[in-house]
């Protein structure tokens, strides 16, 4: 079955919502808005209603809620949350906060209708999901790894030692550089009066054999 209800929310203001079926999910919703409305800090929670679990998302100033069966799981829910939390605040953007209500229902509830039929049927949705969170994992693999190395002082020396070392050779590469820009430099001038002077040498040879 999947996801068959989702809401977003501004407080206790619903600015859109979609039913995949007939239920009253709408009823349990507005209170578990009215039940969270005190809160202000973002969160993920989740509730049980039956045989349905009301998955909620609050983040942005906003609250995004879905209905999914049991067999849904959490992941798949929250990745949808997280999709119609992104569209919804990259369409409307700074309107979603003086918006009554209902106001983007009759557009946004239809992008909500395509999200529930995606999330729900398309095996690669799930796929996705879970590759972010192999992702999120390795990303903190990574950071667990280099906190080690920064606990053993002997690698971070040793590391230091190397920049160090590394340094050193830049500044002496950079050195040899001047000293040839400047001998080639000399080269040049040596070669440009050398020129100078066999023209001037020709030139007065021609002048002075055409006067005597």
């Amino acid at each position: 079955m999947g996801i068959l209800y989702g809401m977003v929310a501004r407080g206790q203001v619903v600015l859109a919502e979609f039913s995949a079926t007939q239920t009253n999910a709408s009823t349990v919703a507005r209170q578990i808005l009215e039940k969270m409305s005190q809160g202000k800090n973002d969160s993920n929670s989740s509730f049980s209603h039956d045989r349905y679990i009301f998955h909620v998302k609050r983040t942005d100033g906003l609250t995004v809620l879905c209905m999914a069966d049991d067999a849904s799981g959490r992941r798949i829910p929250f990745a949808f949350l997280e999709e119609i939390h992104q569209k919804f605040v990259k369409t409307y953007g700074r309107a979603i906060q003086s918006a009554s209500g209902y106001a983007m229902n009759e557009e946004f509830s239809r992008v909500m209708s395509q999200q529930m039929e995606h999330f729900s049927t398309d095996p690669n949705a799930d796929r996705l999901n879970r590759l972010k969170g192999e992702m999120s994992q390795v990303r903190s693999v990574m950071i667990d790894n280099i906190e080690k190395v920064l606990e053993r002082g002997d690698r971070l020396e040793l590391l230091v030692e190397k920049t160090s070392t590394m340094q050193g050779n830049s500044l002496r590469f950079k050195k040899q550089s001047r000293r040839y820009k400047n001998a080639m430099w000399w080269s040049n001038c040596k070669i440009t009066v050398t020129l100078i002077l066999l023209l001037s040498l020709i030139i007065a040879y021609i002048l002075f054999a055409f006067v005597f």
